[in-house]
């Protein structure tokens, strides 16, 4: 295994989305060429991965396995599934690529509870299909999103790597919890260096309109009731996307021998804040005041995530105190969104 990877192409996978689309922007910028693939499902609003992909010089028609090369920045995009066995083999033998980032998976708690089969097929089986073809094409490191749901119903922050993650209370955080155990069975097997990226709220422009910053601005800027599940008894440690992107790029710039085989980090802000005060920001910077609707805790829920971060910073040589502050990240937001909709 080499100490530096030297074939700075990379694959990131759902490269149409949130996280996704942010980071094959910052490591163009880096000097990276990026193939990305998304198979561009409906979870959310099509036209909202569309106009991320747009973004980054990519611009339809968007047929399966067709290439797609960005007019602005060293990106080319196919769109396909992960499942698609097939089309991976060709993918890899064209690039032969010894990094990839893995960040396709179904999202959302609560439509976990109501599409379980969809959880299985994209987070499950989608990843081995994956790994099978990093394992045939001897890739070197793998990133891959995992998400702070794993750590259950806990009740007391902040959570570190090392607790205990075998209580997930959603299918959704099964199915990262699994992922993260396979990713291990192929990192013993076959010597794949692999990190896991336990997500915790991340927000911010571009982002995904089911979770609470853009599902709550959206809804002020339209009139309409927010929904407050749980009285607004809970507490989310926001993140904003910009942090994310430096942490994870620092990752993956790193030398081979940074890390040892196998590693999880926490990427979050570790400033946790109360929903309603959340909301309370919200209205400050949008200058609305928002319509409350309050309802019960929802299936599969948490009350708190809080993260602590200090591993992944200490590695990867980032100040803790250099996260973006709640206040200003809802600011770019609420700008992005004035600008995007104008």
């Amino acid at each position: 295994m080499s100490t530096f990877l030297e074939n700075k192409t990379i694959l990131i996978t759902g490269i149409a989305g949130f996280i996704g689309h942010a980071l094959a922007k910052n490591m163009t910028r880096l000097g990276y060429k990026v193939v990305g693939i998304d198979n561009l499902n409906d979870y959310y609003d099509v036209d909202l991965k569309l106009a991320r992909l747009k973004d980054i010089g990519l611009s339809g028609p968007f047929e399966n396995h067709k290439q797609l090369k960005s007019e602005k920045s060293q990106i080319t995009f196919y769109k396909a599934d992960l499942r698609d066995s097939a089309f991976l083999k060709t993918l890899f033998n064209e690039y032969g690529f010894k990094q990839v980032i893995n960040l396709a998976a179904q999202a959302g708690v609560r439509y976990s509870i109501v599409n379980p089969q969809t959880y299985i097929d994209s987070n499950i089986s989608g990843l081995v299909s994956l790994l099978e073809a990093c394992k045939d094409f001897n890739v070197e490191r793998v990133l891959f999103a995992s998400s702070s749901s794993v750590y259950g119903s806990r009740f007391e922050g902040p959570f570190t790597e090392n607790n205990n993650t075998d209580y997930p209370v959603s299918l959704y955080a099964a199915t990262k919890k699994a992922s993260e155990v396979i990713v291990h069975s192929y990192t013993s097997l076959y010597g794949i260096q692999a990190i896991g990226l336990r997500f915790f709220t991340v927000y911010g422009p571009w982002g995904r309109p089911d979770m609470a910053p853009m599902k709550f601005l959206n809804k002020m800027l339209n009139g309409e009731k927010i929904e407050i599940y749980n009285n607004g008894q809970m507490t989310r440690d926001f993140t904003y996307i910009e942090d994310v992107v430096e942490i994870v790029s620092r990752v993956i710039t790193f030398p081979i021998n940074s890390f040892s085989d196998y590693e999880l980090f926490n990427i979050g802000s570790s400033k946790p804040i109360k929903l309603m005060d959340f909301v309370h920001v919200l209205e400050e910077v949008s200058g609305i005041t928002a319509k409350k609707e309050y309802l019960e805790m929802q299936l599969g829920d948490v009350t708190l995530t809080h993260s602590d971060s200090s591993n992944v910073l200490g590695k990867a040589g980032i100040d803790k105190h250099k996260f973006k502050k709640l206040e200003e990240g809802l600011k770019e937001l609420v700008l992005w969104n004035k600008t995007i909709n104008r």
